[in-house]
């Protein structure tokens, strides 16, 4: 590598609003998360799946449509 082309490759402190944080190594220096693994709902095994089953059925009766299988 050449030297004096390349950023300082320094140790940061990434912090998240849940509290939760941790040391790494990074270019950009002290980093502070809205979101992390320890609380984003994919990775607690807390998600929400918004059940769409319904919605084309309710808009077909709403606008008096037949479906596109029963045409």
């Amino acid at each position: 590598m050449k030297n004096g082309i390349h950023p300082a490759y320094k140790k940061s402190i990434v912090a998240c609003v849940c509290g939760n944080t941790f040391v790494t190594r990074s270019t950009a220096g002290d980093l502070k998360l809205e979101i992390c693994s320890s609380c984003h709902p994919f990775f607690t095994g807390k998600q929400k799946l918004v059940d769409s089953a319904g919605r084309v059925e309710k808009f077909m009766k709403k606008y008096n449509k037949k479906s596109a299988s029963t045409v």
